[in-house]
């Protein structure tokens, strides 16, 4: 990492970002069970002189700190997510590894939630330096329903700020580098449950019931031409029918079937297209079949949209403190969906990604072998603070 870096985080602030990341590892937390992370976060802002955080989603933070300079009076709120992940983790060579068996961060929120400490306390020191307000979400139940960035939009928790700014760790990309994109970054996440109901029968006598499983069957075939043939290459589109249940014996026509999967897009205006589609295709093929189909779908996370202006913005700061060479925009939009998408869709946002690949730290995120290394930490939290304190001086 370049050493054009500005230092805006004194040596016991940086010493509390890595505290904050080892605890987190080693005591990881599930969504909605956060409890634990959020007593420790609160104690830690605390340490450092910042009381009064709120709390929201019944796990999470935030804490507001205003600024005494004059000045522009603008609003930029962060967020760092704070959940963990059912999965047990495999690193034997990490000395911070986790000591919850079956739940590990291994999407890397432990470093999300550690930067935004690094930025909160960076900024509660440099309160004369800038004026408005910045408030920093150390947001719970990012990974699973109920979603903690659904509440921040529903409880207007954005409502008068300008701008927000969100990031996560890219292990495809370089440690020392950084990219974002203008447009939608990830994909919204719809889940829907399709209820197909037939009726029973004798396994040799089909023709006296009708067949859930082939009318099931059916749809499968047929909801995967509504990607092929009418959503666009470049849209990123997925329908996924992960669970199928159905059937009690070998010898009998099976009378219901339960599906479960999700819709997924980059396209807000597409969205709800997909969505009626699926209903259209779940409904025709049990028509066809002589059944009746019940489609339940549970609106998800938005996709994450970038503002043109700050991921140019965003670039000119990489450039200027960290080099050209750190600044990449060849990193692939995300097939993935996070709830940063809720906080988009109120104010216009960055979600940047900052690298962690390195020797012995390139396996993917949410697997058990995943892992980054601390010395990313310093340099995302310097980027950020300095790329907070432009948008909130500009």
């Amino acid at each position: 990492m370049s050493t054009r870096l500005n230092n805006f985080l004194s040596n016991v602030e940086r010493e509390a970002v890595i505290e904050l990341r080892h605890a987190m590892h080693c005591g990881p937390e599930l969504s909605n069970a956060e409890s634990k992370t959020q007593q420790r976060i609160r104690e830690m802002l605390e340490r450092f002189g910042i009381t009064g955080a709120n709390v929201f989603h019944n796990t999470g933070l935030y804490v507001d700190i205003e600024g005494t300079a004059t000045g522009p009076r603008r609003s930029i709120a962060v967020r760092g997510d704070i959940d963990a992940l059912p999965i047990r983790e495999t690193r034997e060579d990490l000395p911070f590894r986790s000591r919850v068996d079956g739940v590990m961060h291994a999407c890397g929120h432990d470093m999300h939630a550690s930067i935004a400490l690094g930025t909160a306390l960076a900024f509660n020191r440099m309160r004369d330096n800038f004026g408005g307000k910045l408030r920093v979400f150390f947001q719970p139940a990012e990974e699973a329903e109920p979603l903690g960035g659904r509440t921040v939009q529903q409880e207007k928790l954005l409502e008068g700020f300008d701008r927000a700014v969100g990031f996560h760790v890219a292990p495809d990309i370089p440690a020392g580098t950084f990219g974002a994109r203008e447009g939608a970054v990830t994909k919204s996440a719809d889940g829907f449950k399709l209820t197909i109901n037939g009726k029973m029968a004798h396994g040799a006598a089909p023709y006296k019931g009708v067949d859930a499983i082939v009318i099931a069957s059916a749809f499968v075939n047929e909801v995967q031409k509504l990607i092929s043939r009418e959503m666009p290459g470049d849209d990123g589109a997925v329908v996924t029918v992960g669970v199928i249940r159905g059937g009690q014996a070998a010898n009998v026509i099976c009378p219901s079937v339960v599906m479960e999967g999700t819709i997924r897009t980059r396209s807000p205006e597409r969205r709800a297209l997909l969505a009626e589609r699926v209903r259209e295709i779940a409904e025709g093929a049990a028509r066809m079949h002589r059944g009746q189909a019940e489609l339940v779908i549970r609106t998800g996370e938005p996709p994450v949209i970038n503002d043109t202006e700050m991921v140019k913005r965003f670039q000119r700061v990489v450039h200027d403190t960290a080099g050209r060479e750190a600044f990449t925009d060849n990193k692939q939009r995300a097939d993935g969906s996070d709830d940063f998408g809720f906080y988009s869709a109120c104010v216009p946002s960055i979600y940047f990604w900052f690298g962690s690949r390195a020797p012995g730290n390139e396996s993917p995120l949410h697997t058990p072998t995943f892992g980054a290394s601390d010395d990313v930490l310093i340099p995302t939290t310097e980027l950020a603070v300095r790329y907070i304190l432009d948008l909130l001086k500009s």
